[in-house]
């Protein structure tokens, strides 16, 4: 039996900024009203704030814990946590109970909708009757958060059903619309089935997330104080060279400009850094590199660590399973450790140490631009526990290896087999030098930088345009685009079986649609045509080699032969388009999130404790007696193919530290 479940809370803490754990951790945090139904029967309304004692429904009670009744909710990890927090579980209880959980929403992103309750009741078209009440947000922010103290309001901060009894019954019918809504949605997704492995690693996920990561408060604090003192001293240097009493108001830093020979159309960093590429006056040169300095915010992420750390130093909820609906991978929240800034600089730990004890001018006087080195510390705020080290490794070249092997690209796998010298390799072939020239040292090194654009930039279709974005050291910035297109060919010259299943995908993808029924495009993937009579359009779905499916919704053949299909974007549910690379793309990524879930399954089996990952990176919280043997041991785990991979050639690296950092 289904036991679906919807809660209204209040918390004085921005759900947005600290994230669900840190929200329902608030010592002020309540849960106002909670709707219940058990499958298709009536939902019953529980109106705790009028007092309404949760221990006194002892049916309700047994229901919530009884196992018999599958839990359900849209985000459910919210409703698990906020309910956990009332009942004052032990972590041990709550991680136990999470077996009897599943998630509405993971349901919708598995099959390629909205994870937005709203967007997703409008994907499938729902009825007026079904969808979410557009009255929602509002009340939410009447009732759920913090009110301004007014003198309409008597000073109040806080608004309870007795101010607006009206509201207050129109957001008693809001909660029970939700499980209504959230039950049509289950209902009309019910023939796409979710695997079983895909609930279990959604429940991995909640228990990885709901544990946390330590974080250095102390570090974290000290970044904050240097990085506002700095950015003062920048503000006060600015308004000494412009006399302006605000030197960031636009209008008067453009007019200044322009008095001073740089008149700029606006003062975006794109326009500002171009402006620092032409002769200036040394005034104005001073002033917009002032400008680009103070551009250059790094106390975001740090104010996100600080506000999101509960109560115990760890931070909560940093990543969103199944984030990425195109893919299944995850997706960042909160602090977005899927996005930090690279760490280049050395002597981390004397840099850490500065910057706790707050010695601005001592980073100033050894590191010259504070905002770039506090901005490269930021992954070191992230520590682990007293007594452990962190244990980090990675998939190397996962992609690479990936396209490779879905492509029966032999000569690139058995490179990873042997050396594992790839863009030397590549360069080799493409140019026809001999691959041991390509050495530090010999003037064909210099190749071994274009073998490596190639490499990360064409293996999805791309051509010139690919090069030039992948081509971060700027090595290819002044050749003409006629020589980057012969370094394309010669590439895929040296791919073929790469190239040719672009074109497999796409063929088995478009024969899906127009014929619907299912073509195989390589071992382990098949498209087909998925419908139901309770979904108002068709699937085209993926297979992948881990019994996973990705989902295209209602997907169609234009005239011009380009293959369509919707989804949701930063503008809505809406067409978009694909071809046999982005396909490719599409899979490559897919079957790497499923090689990190199985490294991911196989560490928990041997006892450790991942606190997050990145893509295809995993970070260990461990007490070790030998940390080094255990990371020797960490690393084979994730060189170890899955069963439906087989003559996959992976291999990982790693490092062992006292905090985060890029190695």
């Amino acid at each position: 039996m289904i036991l679906t479940i919807d809660l209204e809370t209040y918390s004085p803490q921005d759900i947005g900024k600290v994230g669900a754990y840190r929200y329902a951790q608030d010592p002020d945090f309540e849960i106002l009203l909670a709707s219940m139904a058990v499958d298709d029967g009536r939902v019953q309304l529980y109106d705790l704030a009028y007092g309404e004692s949760w221990f006194e429904l002892k049916n309700l009670q047994n229901e919530l814990f009884d196992p018999k009744y599958t839990k359900r909710a849209w985000n459910a990890a919210f409703e698990w946590w906020c309910l956990s927090e009332y009942f004052h579980l032990t972590q041990q209880e709550r991680e136990d109970w999470l077996d009897q959980w599943q998630d509405s929403m993971v349901h919708a992103m598995y099959c390629g909708l909205p994870a937005s309750l709203k967007m997703a009741g409008q994907a499938l078209q729902l009825p007026e009757d079904k969808a979410k009440m557009r009255e929602g947000a509002a009340l939410i922010r009447y009732f759920c958060c913090p009110c301004k103290p007014t003198k309409v309001n008597g000073g109040r901060t806080r608004n309870l059903p007795e101010h607006d009894t009206a509201k207050w019954e129109i957001f008693r019918q809001y909660n029970i619309r939700d499980v209504e809504t959230e039950r049509h949605i289950d209902h009309l997704l019910e023939p796409f089935t979710v695997p079983d492995f895909i609930w279990q690693q959604w429940r991995d996920d909640v228990r990885m997330n709901s544990r946390g990561i330590a974080t250095d408060a102390e570090l974290t604090s000290g970044a904050l104080w240097c990085g506002r003192q700095y950015s003062a001293e920048l503000f006060t240097e600015a308004q000494q060279i412009t006399g302006l009493a605000n030197p960031n108001a636009p209008g008067q830093l453009r007019a200044w400009l322009a008095a001073n020979g740089a008149d700029l159309p606006d003062l975006r960093k794109e326009t500002v850094a171009e402006a620092l590429k032409q002769p200036q006056t040394a005034k104005a040169r001073q002033v917009l590199e002032l400008r680009q300095e103070l551009g250059k915010s790094s106390l975001k992420k740090y104010d996100a660590i600080q506000a999101a750390t509960g109560p115990d130093g760890r931070i909560r909820g940093t990543l969103q399973f199944y984030g990425a609906t195109r893919t299944g991978r995850w997706a960042g929240r909160l602090l977005q450790v899927q996005n930090l800034p690279r760490t280049y600089v050395k002597h981390q730990d004397e840099i850490r140490e500065l910057i706790k004890a707050r010695q601005l001018s001592a980073l100033e006087m050894i590191y010259g631009n504070v905002n770039d080195l506090l901005s490269q510390m930021i992954r070191t705020a992230l520590i682990p526990a007293p007594g452990s080290v962190f244990i980090d490794a990675d998939f190397s070249a996962i992609e690479a290896r990936l396209i490779a092997w879905e492509a029966g690209e032999e000569w690139v796998l058995d490179v990873f087999r042997t050396t594992g010298k790839i863009y030397e390799t590549t360069a080799s072939k493409m140019f026809g030098i001999p691959v041991e020239t390509i050495v530090k040292g010999n003037p064909n090194y210099s190749y071994r930088q274009r073998g490596k654009v190639a490499t990360l930039a064409l293996g999805y279709q791309g051509g010139v345009g690919a090069m030039r974005r992948m081509d971060t050291s700027g090595a290819l910035k002044d050749l003409p685009d006629e020589e980057i297109q012969d370094m394309v060919n010669r590439w895929r010259q040296q791919n073929p079986n790469i190239v040719t299943l672009w074109r497999t995908m796409e063929a088995a993808a478009k024969l899906a649609i127009k014929q619907k029924r299912g073509f195989a495009a390589i071992k382990g993937v098949t498209f087909r045509m998925e419908a139901s009579t309770t979904c108002p359009f068709p699937f085209l779905t993926m297979s992948l080699p881990s019994g996973r499916k990705l989902y295209y919704a209602d997907p169609r053949v234009s005239d011009d032969g380009h293959i369509h299909y919707r989804e949701q974007t930063n503008a809505g549910w809406q067409d978009s388009e694909t071809y046999g690379g982005k396909l490719t793309e599409n899979l490559t990524q897919a079957i790497g999130r499923d090689c990190l879930e199985y490294a991911l399954d196989n560490l928990k089996q041997a006892g450790y404790r991942v606190v997050f990952h990145i893509h295809d990176e995993v970070v260990i919280e461990r007490k070790s007696a030998d940390p080094e043997a255990d990371l020797q041991e960490v690393r084979r785990i994730m060189s170890k193919p899955a069963p439906w991979a087989k003559g996959l050639p992976l291999n990982a690296e790693g490092w062992v530290g006292q905090f985060f950092t890029k190695d």
